[in-house]
């Protein structure tokens, strides 16, 4: 998440950027991550440091994950950020979350996410839950109503489904186009991830989670029945009681966990 126009660094389109420059979105922001020395903080692309600099000033050490050399340059030269910063210059999609874990102290993530990695790095964090306290991420608006959505509406799929089974999901902060520089041609939004300290409905295997949803949203239109005939027979849905002439958006994400454990026992 990124401002400092000035520092001359031209925004690539091949990194998806976007610098953020508005200081009144910048300070909700900084307060929704509530940065302290408590926790282990961490930036997921920090780009030319919009918030890199006021998170940094309210603590000691802030880690971040940068793959665009160019940037990780001029962090390592920034007059008042170089002290302060932990830098691992590569992929966050292959980075090892857990190298970052201190003692004690759970992990704070946030960062401005492009679109095209937004969904994989969200999954590739979900795997460090244990370790994470929350996570704010500025995304598509688009995006995040998909993560936030309810069962029965048009945005609940399969990425509402396996993100909530992981975490409470919060949409926080509307951020427009007029916010970033240059302004992109979608709104934006602040989502909040905080996963699930013991988890509502605990799925043995997430793997067969994730193929009963897949399976499942294969085709949005097709009943439960139709998507998943391979996989379960009328009287299964029956013994769970749930209706297999519904659409898959309107099963709940409770209801596809106990697919996917029920499954799980007929393997056996």
């Amino acid at each position: 998440m990124s401002n400092n126009v000035h520092l001359g660094h031209t925004a690539r389109k091949r990194f998806g950027q976007n610098f953020l420059t508005d200081e009144g979105i910048i300070g909700r922001i900084v307060a929704a991550i509530a940065p302290s020395n408590d926790y282990t903080c961490v930036e997921i692309g920090p780009g030319l440091g919009a918030i890199t600099e006021p998170v940094a000033a309210l603590i000691d050490t802030l880690n971040v994950v940068e793959l665009d050399k160019d940037l990780v340059e001029r962090l390592q030269s920034h007059p008042t950020l170089s002290h302060k910063l932990k830098i691992n210059q590569g992929d966050a999609l292959k980075f090892d979350f857990g190298s970052l874990v201190e003692p004690g102290k759970q992990m704070k993530v946030f960062g401005n996410l492009p679109y095209n990695i937004s969904t994989p790095l969200m999954f590739h964090l979900f795997d460090y839950a244990e370790h994470i306290h929350s996570m704010h991420f500025m995304l598509q608006k688009e995006v995040v109503l998909r993560l936030s959505a309810s069962p029965g509406t048009k945005a609940y799929g399969k990425l509402t489904v396996m993100a909530q089974y992981h975490c409470q999901v919060v949409p926080v902060i509307a951020v427009p186009p007029g916010s970033f520089v240059p302004p992109p041609k979608v709104d934006s939004a602040v989502v909040r991830l905080v996963p699930h300290k013991v988890n509502p409905h605990p799925c043995q295997d997430l793997g067969t989670l994730n193929h009963v949803v897949s399976n499942a949203f294969n085709m949005r239109r097709k009943t439960l029945r139709n998507n998943l005939k391979k996989l379960f027979s009328d009287e299964e849905f029956a013994s769970l009681n749930i209706d297999a002439t519904k659409r898959p958006e309107d099963i709940s994400v409770e209801q596809y966990v106990a697919l996917a454990n029920l499954y799980l026992t007929k393997d056996k």
